[in-house]
């Protein structure tokens, strides 16, 4: 804007000087039949009435054709005559002051001339300066005011983005039939929104028919994995059965144990995946589960000659929504998972403690402990972690329904370890203090809950 304005100045006193030429032109041309002291009054009278006497005419040898109109003409300090070509229009500085001059070449009776009209630049630049403060100060101002509409116009347009992030990041495994949002704006977003979806349509699609998979295959190979235990145990009884034979029985009893506590783990993990994790739950006593769970444990624990430990001890009663059975499930994995790991003569530890509005269940123990590195996939499907942990008998699915079962309780399942310092497995729950009007009616959580089995 300040160049533009400055321009624009400098043209429209050029402008001034080539009219104030022109009528100078006139004035010499319509006095060349007069004598000289005529033609000398007419030019000094145009001068001094149009640009206070700043003009002059000379000669192409630098003599002046009429004497100075008035003595800042005489004292300005005028281009070289002789060489000037054509018409020009230049910047000088005479008396410390700047000047814009116009030259313009002429004839008069045959005879050659060079016209000069001179004007001064102060009021431009006085102008120029009070505008430039006047930018100055407004800059603050403008600038405010642009970022401000800038961040409203982004915002604007990238609200569709925020919520395409938003929705994507909310899809998972476990929801995959949800959309994105699609707005009919006919633009690149809307393609975007549509090709997400059609890419989560494929993606439910494969991913269903894994599980759908995953679950016949476990389900038509719990008959045939029965049956051949059935017939192991039924050849067993035999009492003329050799040795050798014998042995071979039992072990195909044993593996046929493992394969079909595998089989129940992976239907368990499919039907999980195929429900939602909004039931209706039952209040639990979180001390019941506790006891009855490590009931089911201290036999184990006193054939390996561990130590089983157990802290109840409550101000208030530790009352969850819950299915028990899952619950009972949910901390006999932890308590199966303390005792494999742990050395004899070891310790495993059973607390459960109310803080605020939370109960917190904790199993912790001091066996071999869990590598930092592993930490993180600890809960994954069918993950072993170390070579050392790996020697232990497990499918690796154990984990991973304990964490199914926490967030179907909407608990939190939180692990701290540290290599041979053992591990301390925590679930937090949400404490109901709705009022109770005795047992609840038993519901169902979902039809794909597995009871625990002692």
């Amino acid at each position: 804007m300040w160049f533009t304005l400055k321009r624009t100045l400098k043209d429209e006193r050029y402008q001034t000087l080539s009219r104030r030429m022109d009528r100078l032109q006139q004035v010499l041309a319509k006095s060349a039949g007069e004598d000289e002291d005529d033609r000398t009054r007419e030019f000094t009278e145009f001068a001094r009435a149009t640009g206070n006497g700043l003009a002059e005419v000379y000669r192409v040898n630098g003599q002046r054709a009429f004497p100075s109109p008035s003595a800042a003409a005489a004292a300005f300090k005028w281009p070289d005559v002789q060489r000037i070509g054509s018409e020009r229009f230049q910047h000088v500085t005479s008396g410390g002051q700047p000047y814009w001059v116009l030259l313009r070449p002429d004839s008069l009776n045959g005879e050659s001339l060079v016209l000069f009209a001179a004007a001064p630049e102060s009021g431009n630049l006085v102008i120029l300066d009070s505008f430039l403060k006047g930018l100055l100060a407004a800059a603050p101002i403008l600038l405010l005011v642009s970022s401000a509409g800038g961040y409203l116009l982004s915002r604007k347009a990238l609200t569709p983005v925020d919520k395409i992030t938003a929705a994507t990041r909310s899809i998972s495994i476990r929801n995959l039939s949800e959309r994105i949002p699609v707005t009919n704006s006919r633009d690149e977003l809307q393609r975007l929104a549509e090709t997400c979806n059609a890419m989560l349509g494929r993606l439910e699609s494969a991913v269903l028919q894994i599980k759908q998979f995953t679950a016949d295959a476990s389900h038509e190979l719990r008959g045939p994995l029965s049956f051949t235990r059935t017939v192991s145990e039924v050849a067993l009884r035999n009492p003329k059965l050799d040795a050798q034979s014998r042995a071979a029985f039992e072990d195909i009893v044993v593996e046929s144990a493992k394969a079909s506590e595998l089989l129940e783990g992976m239907l368990t993990l499919a039907r999980a995946d195929s429900y939602s994790l909004d039931a209706p739950l039952e209040q639990v006593d979180l001390a019941d589960v506790v006891e009855e769970a490590c009931g089911m444990a201290r036999p184990l624990a006193s054939e390996r000659s561990l130590t089983l430990l157990i802290n109840t001890s409550l101000a208030s009663p530790a009352i969850v929504l819950g299915d028990f059975s899952s619950l009972r499930r949910l901390l006999w994995i932890l308590l199966d998972n303390a005792l494999k790991y742990t050395n004899t003569p070891g310790s495993v530890e059973v607390s459960l403690r109310v803080t605020g509005a939370k109960a917190v269940l904790s199993v912790s123990d001091n066996g071999i402990g869990i590598a930092e590195a592993d930490l993180p996939r600890i809960f994954d499907r069918f993950y072993r972690a170390d070579p050392s942990r790996s020697q232990v008998e497990g499918s690796g699915l154990g984990l991973a329904i304990a964490k199914w079962i926490a967030e179907l309780h909407h608990a939190e399942l939180t692990v701290a370890s540290a290599e041979h310092m053992g591990a301390t497995f925590r679930v937090a729950f949400q404490l109901d203090d709705s009022p109770s009007d005795g047992q609840r009616d038993r519901a169902s959580v979902r039809d794909g809950l597995v009871r625990a089995k002692p």
